[in-house]
């Protein structure tokens, strides 16, 4: 798999692994926030190791049931929306894509009828 040029250099943080949790692809920001956990060198690796039990069970269940996670969180002063997605080639489900993108502490929120 190869990452066109605009993904790998979003902004945001964006690492795909396909259905058995193997970490397939990552974007270069991606390999900046993980990179005291080996950074694009993790491409290859099991991503249930990179997590705590509690988040593995979430994530099989997640990859069971082809269900999206979507949640903030606020880590060394940053807020960060994490949003973890099923993606699929051909119509199968082929695994996971988590997209971490800073936001501001405070943002504007719209209701569009």
């Amino acid at each position: 798999m190869s990452i066109p040029a605009w993904i790998q250099s979003f902004p945001g943080a964006i690492t795909v692994c396909d259905v058995n949790g193997t970490i397939v692809e990552m974007n270069d920001q991606a390999a900046r926030v993980f990179a005291s956990s080996g950074g694009h060198s993790l491409i290859g690796s099991d991503v249930f190791a990179c997590h705590s039990e509690a988040s593995r069970q979430k994530l099989r269940g997640m990859m069971d049931g082809q269900t999206p996670n979507v949640y903030t969180i606020e880590k060394n002063g940053q807020k960060k929306l994490i949003y973890q997605a099923p993606w699929y080639e051909d119509g199968q489900f082929a695994g996971f894509i988590e997209l971490s993108v800073v936001i501001p502490a405070e943002m504007p929120h719209f209701i569009r009828g």
